[in-house]
């Protein structure tokens, strides 16, 4: 049985914390313990999260773990001595530490992350950076591994770590089954983005959000500016100046995104070859695919897959 030690600090965020739920369901899906978890702070007793809910811990004093994650909450700025011997030791005892979200300070001020890559989430990687020169930071990936040590962006991104681990830990079987009972789509992988482009347009208007929905939900459509406008019930010169202005972007490059964000996910499967991915999300041949790749990630498509396959390792 794995023992996994979850540290959580004051106003720690209770949804990075529901990852403990992914280890508790491996047990039911196994059938016999596979996981015993003890949640732990400096001083032990009651921690309140950000929620105001409380969680009883332990002090983590000499304790030992297979798998040790430090949770977010903790002022960036005030690591205790105490904390960063016990990261310290943690890895030199420990199969596997990780840091979900802002716990990657923790581990950056213990030296642990010197000349290794990390992530945290998007809002706090420029300070990671630069508090932490040292540290290879990665702000646009769900979590990362680097030998021994986990990262990740933190928020759902928590649970696809604990996912993957699980993974590592007892195969895709069990981990698809857990990610079946928390009612979610399989774990991403650890290289795909933090955002989302349906996220990222958040267009005014309802019209214009009407025709993004369609676009996404009808990717092998040609899917021109004409056949949006109909949607929207505009004019395509009406259509064209609406999204650009709410979006920031034209119609014919948010459809591209949508195409990239949507073969992303597909090359991260790895079922599909790269001719059935551009044929199932509208992409005229693989070339044409692989031009949009490089446009929009700054890689071809090879590389997205090859990256997620190193990840899920």
């Amino acid at each position: 049985m794995h023992a996994i030690g979850f540290v959580v600090f004051p106003s720690f965020y209770l949804l990075g914390f529901a990852a403990v739920t992914a280890f508790e369901l491996a047990s039911a899906v196994l059938g016999e313990p596979a996981y015993d978890v003890t949640v732990l702070s400096e001083e032990g007793g009651l921690v309140m999260s950000s929620a105001g809910v409380r969680v009883e811990t332990q002090a983590f004093g000499d304790a030992t773990f297979d798998t040790v994650m430090f949770g977010s909450g903790v002022e960036t700025d005030t690591v205790s001595p105490a904390l960063t011997a016990f990261v310290r030791r943690s890895l030199s005892t420990s199969r596997r530490i990780a840091a979900p979200c802002t716990g990657a300070f923790i581990l950056a001020e213990a030296g642990v992350l010197d000349g290794r890559r990390a992530t945290t989430h998007w809002r706090f990687a420029n300070e990671l950076q630069r508090r932490f020169p040292q540290v290879v930071v990665e702000d646009d990936q769900i979590f990362i591994v680097d030998g021994p040590i986990w990262t990740s962006a933190g928020m759902t991104a928590t649970i696809d770590m604990a996912l993957a681990m699980i993974e590592r830990d007892h195969g895709q079987d069990v981990s698809r089954a857990v990610a079946r009972k928390l009612v979610i789509y399989h774990r991403r992988a650890g290289g795909q983005s933090q955002f989302s482009t349906l996220l990222d347009l958040e267009p005014k208007s309802d019209r214009i959000q009407k025709a993004i929905n369609y676009a996404n939900g009808n990717l092998r459509k040609p899917l021109t500016v004409e056949e949006l406008a109909d949607v929207a019930g505009l004019s395509p010169r009406q259509f064209s100046r609406a999204f650009s202005a709410e979006t920031g972007q034209s119609p014919a490059k948010a459809v591209e995104h949508l195409r990239v964000e949507a073969a992303r996910l597909l090359l991260e499967k790895g079922r599909l070859s790269l001719d059935a991915i551009a044929d199932e999300v509208g992409f005229a041949d693989r070339e044409r695919m692989r031009r949009a790749f490089v446009r929009t990630t700054g890689q071809p498509p090879q590389a997205v897959r090859r990256f997620s396959r190193q990840s899920a390792r």
